[in-house]
């Protein structure tokens, strides 16, 4: 611990220039007197830490003393701040780690380079999760990322759609992914059949319970995370739609779908939109995913929309609508 704090001190310093004892004791969350004691073992240690007396006064290092990251463009100084995720790190548990990463580059950087990753933080900000969602909550998610990292068999009990809804699962995790603000384990099901063939996604916050088995595994030879999370995103997509609706839009309706609904509804009502008739509505056809999903999708539009085809998803919104009508009407 104190030789962390150690490092950070001179990192600190060389990031920032000249800083007091307090502003070191404040930013290490140490007391002053533990900073003196520090820096007289730094300066034990040859490094040139030199401190000025006085209202203006603080430790500084002398003679240029500083490790430089050499190699990089401005450009490249730029894009590595804007690749971290500090969200992301600390639902993983890499919060602090990732927190001394940046202050150890911001040391290295030169003085030019510093200045121009400091503009990038101060002027774009990712934040992944969707208007209407939160990122998940998953109280499982640093462990199976620390079985991920270590290759440790894990043994889940594990909550989805199809009964049995739990069922408990021996895994071998290979990766997680995080896709708008949800986590994903990728992991071999131990009782699927071998290879990649036998690897699964799980949704980290259907996770009930998690635990360590003690054991290490061996990676899949040729396993590439990305490229299974590319090809198990397109066979989502390939399958998902599962039959079209024909629907009459008003101009509030067509203005509501790029906040409410996916890109191919949105691409389906460009494509096929008509003109518009008289009172401004159009006619389009559109994919849908199941008479489930139509029916709470098209029921976000309210009144901006009619469903023409298939008569009984027409028949099922106007059962709700009725319904609706009655309860307020009460």
């Amino acid at each position: 611990m104190r030789a962390s704090r150690l490092v950070s001190i001179l990192l600190l310093l060389q990031t920032r220039g000249r800083l007091t004892a307090r502003q070191l004791a404040d930013t290490l969350e140490v007391s002053v007197r533990t900073i003196y004691r520090d820096v007289e073992s730094l300066s034990a240690a040859g490094i040139p830490v030199y401190g000025d007396a006085g209202p203006d006064g603080g430790y500084r290092l002398l003679g240029g003393y500083r490790t430089r990251l050499t190699g990089l463009t401005a450009g490249e100084a730029e894009a590595l701040w804007l690749a971290s995720l500090p969200r992301a790190a600390a639902e993983l548990g890499l919060g602090t780690v990732l927190a001394s990463a940046q202050l150890k580059l911001d040391a290295a950087l030169p003085a030019e380079l510093r200045d121009r990753a400091g503009v990038i933080r101060e002027r774009f900000h990712l934040d992944a999760p969707g208007w209407y969602h939160d990122s998940d909550r998953a109280p499982h998610l640093a462990a199976a990322a620390d079985a991920v990292w270590n290759r440790r068999r894990i043994q889940v009990r594990y909550r989805r759609w199809a009964a049995p809804t739990d069922v408990t699962r021996t895994l071998e995790p290979h990766g997680v992914v995080l896709k708008a603000g949800k986590w994903y384990l990728v992991a071999r099901d131990t009782e699927a059949e071998p290879g990649i063939g036998g690897m699964r996604t799980y949704h980290v916050n259907a996770i009930l319970a998690l635990a360590d088995l003690g054991e290490e595994f061996e990676r899949l030879p040729g396993f590439e995370l990305a490229a299974y999370w590319g090809s198990s995103v397109a066979r989502f997509r390939a399958g998902l739609w599962q039959g079209e609706a024909v629907i009459r839009l008003s101009a509030s309706g067509c203005r509501r779908l790029d906040e409410l609904m996916s890109d191919t509804v949105i691409s389906a009502v460009d494509r096929t939109a008509s003109e518009p008739d008289q009172d401004g509505w159009i006619t389009a056809t559109v994919p849908i995913e199941s008479a489930d999903h139509a029916h709470q999708d098209f029921l976000r539009l309210g009144e901006g929309i009619e469903i023409l085809a298939p008569q009984s998803l027409r028949e099922r919104l106007a059962s709700t609508a009725r319904a609706l009508a009655a309860r307020y009407e009460s």
